[in-house]
């Protein structure tokens, strides 16, 4: 079976340095479903099974047992060159999606050629009850539409999101962020009419200020909009 195959050779390649490491940055995790298999080797084994004829047997075999197992599936959706296919393995996946690891891995290719009819998908993400689900969404709207394709809408979307998980605030921030690097004029007044809870909108400021992209008078403006805590 496919799927006995996959796991013998995540295990074959399993480095525990670096399962160690991913036990301590990925905490939602249990450490006992990390096998440790670095990223390379997981893009690698993903072009390997992505062409065999029973792949679909172990992308349906849903929950998968091991955090690796999560990842290997996350870069095989991410090479689906058919869009109809990807979404429809996507969206069968997204729900089982349980650390910001396996979440950020997935950016399917085939996304690039199908922006305008991605849009629908990415709001009925955003506003999912799953918050990996909500994380994913608005990190597509930040991959594919801060640039040309950027309306005022989509910051509005995002900052419309109110959530108490930490990796969902997180992205948000994240995403404010990149968008004052991309379109400082625009997205300004969401932070300057402090939009989002005052976590997310200190973090959206600090990841900006981190960004090279941003100039120096840029980044003295936004400390000088960051929130402080009364004593």
């Amino acid at each position: 079976m496919i799927t006995d195959e996959i796991r013998a050779e995540l295990n074959r390649l399993q480095d525990l340095k670096y399962r160690d490491l991913q036990i301590q940055i990925i905490p939602t995790v249990k450490p006992e479903s990390i096998i440790g298999v670095r990223t390379p080797e997981l893009r690698k084994l993903a072009k390997q099974f992505s062409a065999s004829e029973e792949i679909g047997i172990f992308l349906n075999d849903l929950p998968h047992a091991y955090f690796d197992e999560n990842q290997l599936h996350a870069f095989i959706i991410s090479g689906m060159k058919n869009y109809a296919e990807c979404l429809q393995a996507l969206n069968r996946f997204l729900p089982f999606v349980d650390n910001w690891a396996t979440c950020d891995q997935m950016s399917p290719r085939v996304f690039r050629k199908h922006r305008p009819e991605l849009l629908q998908e990415i709001r009925e993400w955003i506003g999912s009850p799953l918050p990996y689900t909500i994380r994913f969404g608005i990190g597509m709207l930040m991959e594919h539409y801060l640039e040309e394709d950027f309306d005022p809408a989509y910051p509005e979307a995002v900052a419309s999101v109110r959530s108490e998980e930490y990796y969902v605030n997180m992205m948000i921030a994240w995403y404010f962020a990149t968008a004052l690097a991309k379109q400082y004029d625009a997205v300004l007044p969401y932070i300057e009419n402090r939009r989002l809870d005052d976590w997310t909108h200190n973090k959206a400021i600090q990841k900006a200020i981190e960004s090279y992209r941003i100039t120096p008078e840029q980044k003295a403006y936004l400390k000088a909009l960051k929130i402080r805590r009364k004593p």
